[in-house]
C-alpha cells in the first residue's frame, strides 16, 4: 500500500481548513471547435476595449473640462480613476473568480465595462467620475482575470493568443483615440462621444455570453484550490514581477493620460494632438509583436527587455527636449517603449504552476501595481499645475525609466535561470 502523506497538521502544528469548493472547467481531452473559435473572438472583443475607455477619455479632456466646468484637483483626479480602480477591483479579482470561475467574472466584468461607459455620455461631471469608477473596475477584473483565461483556453498557444490580446487592445486604443475628437465635434459633445465607446464594450458582453455560457454547461463541482496573492510578494519572483509592472503602468498611464492635453498646451491643437497621440499607440501595436518575437527566443528575453526601456527612456528625454514641431519623434519612441505590456503579461502568464497560481501572480502584480501607478497620472495633474509647464514631471517619469531598466535586468536575470 502506498505510504498516506502526512496531514498539514502533523507537518505544521497548525490546522489548515480544507479547500473551499468551487466552480472549475472540466477538462476534455479536446474541446469543441466552436468553442475555440468563440473563445478567439471573445478574446479579440475584449482586448479591443480594453484601452478604449481610457484613451477616449483622454483625448477629450481639454474638452470635458472646459464644457463641464470643473477645476483642477478634478483634472488631475479623472486620469487616475483607471490605476485606482485597477488596484482596488483588481485585488478583488483572484476572490471573485474563485467564486464564479473566470469566464463569469468577465461576463460580469464585461457587463460593468460597458454599463459605465455608457453612463459617461450623461454630460455632467458626477456622471463623467461615476460612469468611470464602475466602467474602469470591470476593466480591472477583465486585466487581472485574462492571463488566467488565456492559460486555461489556450494551454498551448499562451505567446501566440496573448500577443493577440494585447494587439488588439492597442488598435482599440489606438483607433478610439484617433477617431473620438472627430465623433465629439460631429456630435457636438465630449461627453456623447466618451459614452459612445460603451457600445463597443456591450458588443464584446455579447461576444464573450457563448464562452460563458458554454463554461457553465461544462464545469463540474471540484476541490479548487485557492492560491493568497500577498504571500507570494515575500518571493522573489512575485516581487520582481510587481515591481516591473508598477513602472511600466506608472510610466504608461501617465502618457496615455496627459500625452494628448500635453501637447495641446504646448501649442497644438486638439486634433493635431489627437493624431500624435494615436501614433504613440499605433507603434505600440507592432512594437509588441516584435517584443515578444525577439523575447520568446532563447535567451533573448533579457537584450528585448533592455530595448523597449531604453528607447522608452530616450522617446521621455525626446519629449521634454525637442520642439512641438518635432512631436512625431516622441510620439515613436514612447509607442515602442509602450510594447513593453505583452512581455510583462507574457512572463505572468507562463509564471505559477497552476491557473490558481497564474491568478494570484496577476493579482498581485497588478493590484499593487496599479495602485503604485496611480501617482503617475496624478502625479503629473498635480505638478503641472503647480509648475504651469511640463519640465518637473518629464523629468521624474525620466528617472523612473532609467529604474525599470534596472529592475528588468533583475527579472530577467532570474527568469533566464530558472529561479523563483
Amino acid at each position: 500500500m502506498p505510504a498516506t502523506p502526512p496531514s498539514p497538521t502533523a507537518t505544521t502544528g497548525v490546522a489548515v481548513p480544507p479547500a473551499p469548493q468551487a466552480l472549475a472547467p472540466a477538462t476534455p481531452r479536446t474541446r469543441p471547435r466552436s468553442a475555440v473559435v468563440f473563445g478567439v473572438i471573445a478574446l479579440v472583443l475584449i482586448g479591443l476595449n480594453l484601452r478604449a475607455g481610457i484613451t477616449g477619455a483622454s483625448a477629450l479632456l481639454h474638452d470635458l473640462q472646459a464644457v463641464l466646468g470643473y477645476g483642477a484637483l478634478v483634472a488631475a483626479i479623472i486620469p487616475s480613476i483607471p490605476t485606482l480602480c485597477f488596484a482596488m477591483a483588481g485585488a478583488a479579482t483572484s476572490w471573485l473568480t474563485g467564486r464564479l470561475g473566470v469566464e463569469k467574472a468577465i461576463l460580469l466584468a464585461l457587463a460593468m465595462l460597458a454599463g459605465g461607459l455608457l453612463l459617461r455620455a450623461i454630460p455632467s461631471t458626477g456622471m463623467l467620475v461615476a460612469g468611470s469608477v464602475v466602467g474602469m473596475s470591470g476593466l480591472a477584473v477583465c486585466n487581472v482575470a485574462m492571463p488566467s483565461f488565456i492559460r486555461e483556453h489556450f494551454a498551448a498557444r499562451t505567446s501566440l493568443m496573448t500577443a493577440v490580446y494585447t494587439v488588439t487592445m492597442t488598435t482599440g486604443g489606438t483607433l478610439t483615440s484617433v477617431a473620438v475628437v472627430p465623433l465629439a465635434q460631429a456630435l457636438g459633445s465630449p461627453s456623447a462621444a466618451v459614452g459612445a465607446i460603451g457600445i463597443a464594450a456591450f458588443a464584446a458582453f455579447l461576444g464573450f455570453l457563448p464562452v460563458a455560457l458554454h463554461a457553465h454547461r461544462n464545469t463540474v463541482r471540484t476541490s479548487a484550490g485557492h492560491v493568497s496573492p500577498w504571500p507570494l510578494l515575500r518571493t522573489r519572483k512575485g516581487l520582481l514581477l510587481t515591481a516591473i509592472f508598477t513602472l511600466q503602468a506608472l510610466l504608461a498611464y501617465a502618457l496615455l493620460s496627459w500625452f494628448p492635453y500635453m501637447l495641446t498646451t504646448m501649442g497644438m491643437s486638439a486634433s493635431e494632438s489627437g493624431l500624435m497621440f494615436g501614433v504613440m499607440q499605433l507603434v505600440s501595436v507592432p512594437a509588441g509583436m516584435v517584443l515578444i518575437a525577439i523575447g520568446s527566443r532563447p535567451r533573448m528575453l533579457r537584450p528585448a527587455f533592455y530595448l523597449v526601456s531604453i528607447t522608452m527612456l530616450v522617446g521621455i528625454a525626446a519629449l521634454l527636449l525637442l520642439p512641438t514641431d518635432l512631436a512625431v519623434i516622441p510620439a515613436v519612441l514612447l509607442g515602442f517603449g509602450l510594447g513593453i505590456f505583452p512581455l510583462v503579461m507574457v512572463m505572468i502568464s507562463r509564471s505559477g504552476t497552476s491557473t490558481a497560481e497564474t491568478t494570484a501572480l496577476s493579482t498581485l502584480a497588478q493590484s499593487s501595481g496599479y495602485l503604485l501607478a496611480t501617482a503617475g497620472p496624478f502625479g503629473m495633474g498635480l505638478l503641472h499645475s503647480a509648475t504651469g509647464g511640463w519640465t518637473l514631471p518629464l523629468l521624474l517619469l525620466l528617472g523612473l525609466a532609467v529604474v525599470q531598466i534596472v529592475v528588468a535586468h533583475l527579472l530577467t536575470g532570474r527568469a533566464l535561470t530558472g529561479g523563483r
